[in-house]
């Protein structure tokens, strides 16, 4: 028996493991898939849980520790989560990325005789194509008679035919890579000119390889976006929350896309009667929709949403929580997360009652000089604020890591992120921006304007 440095576990693999069926009366072991912002909240919230023995975090980040025990293997490498879910004696295995997911981990896990009893958070693989193909996802809103925008899909065979479907349609034009870009792949263009440069670069040069085969081309819906998260089984489904995203790098909206400069929730024009027509015409569809088609789906999903005058339409799904909407969600949902996921598990969600925190939360990411284009990583980061201890305040790492001298440094574009609750969006967003203000690393940039236009 020896042990393996990648995942902390030992290599020998017997036909005798044994996995309890988690419920209400026991602890488990918990493995956390990813190395982001988001896996930081889960992180601080399933420590939380009475339900939680050990928590692993693979590979983590320099805030999970905090938390857990970080393993430095990808989320992507199945072989050593097997090795680590044996080892450790893993119950419980939530994926943070949707990698993973459209790679097959949920099918991995639940079809290994060693490994079948270990409750999964996240979707099939069939089901993860509601986010790894937007083609499938339009296909299925479609079937599932979802408000969607109307749209088109082309790939080189008739690349000719949609350029004469760009030259003919109305401005802007959004075009989407069929497949996971990192965020990346969708274009807003404003004309006809452009929108054909782009599609050339999709499709014909690969600007985002194997994600760009296909592209979707789609009508531009002029609204305000919103993303609400649901926990389901494929049958029942609980609202764990809902928020509004700030992609653009400059102030007032502007700028490059990003992976996420900042949240609030709750979204102060998502009342009860526009909840009510989101729940009608887009929630209930989809989990009946998943039902239907016999998708096997346990986890989250990520319902992106543009309103549209005072109606709801559906932009994209996606299969697990955003980053960085996790961190402000999380800190209102009062519920144990993993008592939620055991229910997920024992299809018993429709006897949990969701309840949230009162107050409103707001995050502000701060990013790595030169984001998101080209940065340099391994900047010393300094908190001059009590390290990171001010009150009331949430930090959460999103891309950092501790280098070889035992310092905190940076590790990825978009660093780490300061949270603040408080009665008002724009109370809790002061709080949020006074907080990032107290962390320093070299070219450290934050946007002030998170909920300006909540003010």
């Amino acid at each position: 028996m020896t042990n393996d440095p990648k995942t902390g576990c030992n290599r020998c693999v017997t036909s005798n493991i044994y996995f309890r069926r988690a419920n209400s009366k026991n602890q488990m072991n918990i493995l956390l898939l990813g190395a982001g912002g988001r896996e930081h909240a889960l992180a601080w919230k399933m420590s939380q849980s009475p339900l939680c023995s050990q928590l692993f975090i693979a590979p983590g980040n320099g805030g999970t520790l905090q938390y857990g025990t970080n393993l430095p293997f990808g989320v992507n490498d199945f072989s050593a989560l097997k090795l680590c879910c044996i080892g450790q004696k893993i119950e419980m295995v939530v994926v943070g990325p949707e990698d993973p997911l459209v790679n097959g981990v949920y099918d991995f896990l639940v079809h290994d005789e060693l490994l079948k009893d270990i409750i999964v958070v996240g979707p099939s693989k069939a089901a993860a194509q509601l986010e790894g193909s937007k083609a499938f996802s339009k296909k299925f809103m479609q079937r599932q008679q979802i408000p969607t925008a109307g749209y088109e899909e082309f790939t080189l065979e008739n690349f000719e035919e949609g350029k004469a479907f760009l030259q003919q349609h109305s401005l802007p034009i959004v075009l989407k890579a069929d497949g996971l870009a990192a965020g990346k792949g969708v274009m807003i263009c404003q004309s006809h000119t452009e929108a054909l440069i782009v599609f050339e670069e999709m499709i014909v040069n690969k600007q985002f390889g194997e994600a760009s085969t296909k592209v979707v081309v789609e009508e531009f819906l002029d609204g305000i976006e919103i993303s609400v998260f649901v926990l389901t089984d494929g049958k029942d489904y609980q609202i764990i929350g809902h928020a509004k995203d700030y992609k653009r790098i400059g102030a007032g909206d502007t700028g490059l896309n990003t992976g996420g400069m900042g949240c609030v929730s709750p979204v102060p024009f998502a009342d009860e009667v526009f909840m009510q027509k989101v729940i009608g015409t887009i929630i209930e569809p989809t989990i009946a929709g998943l039902h239907k088609e016999r998708l096997v789906y346990n986890g989250f999903v990520f319902f992106g949403l543009i309103r549209v005058g005072e109606e709801p339409f559906v932009i994209e799904y996606n299969c697990r929580l955003g980053d960085p909407e996790t961190e402000v969600v999380l800190p209102r949902l009062k519920n144990d997360l993993v008592e939620l996921f055991v229910h997920m598990h024992e299809n018993t969600l429709g006897e949990a009652v969701i309840t949230y925190d009162e107050k409103a939360a707001v995050t502000v990411m701060a990013v790595s000089g030169g984001y998101p284009g080209d940065y340099e990583k391994g900047k010393e980061i300094s908190f001059t604020e009590g390290e990171d201890k001010a009150q009331d305040i949430l930090v959460f790492h999103a891309g950092t890591a501790f280098n070889a001298e035992g310092r905190l440094v940076t590790n990825g574009g978009r660093v780490i992120t300061a949270t603040a609750l408080r009665n008002t969006v724009s109370e809790a967003a002061k709080a949020a921006t006074e907080a990032i203000s107290g962390i320093e690393f070299e070219g450290l940039f934050y946007r002030k304007d998170i909920g300006y236009e909540f003010e």
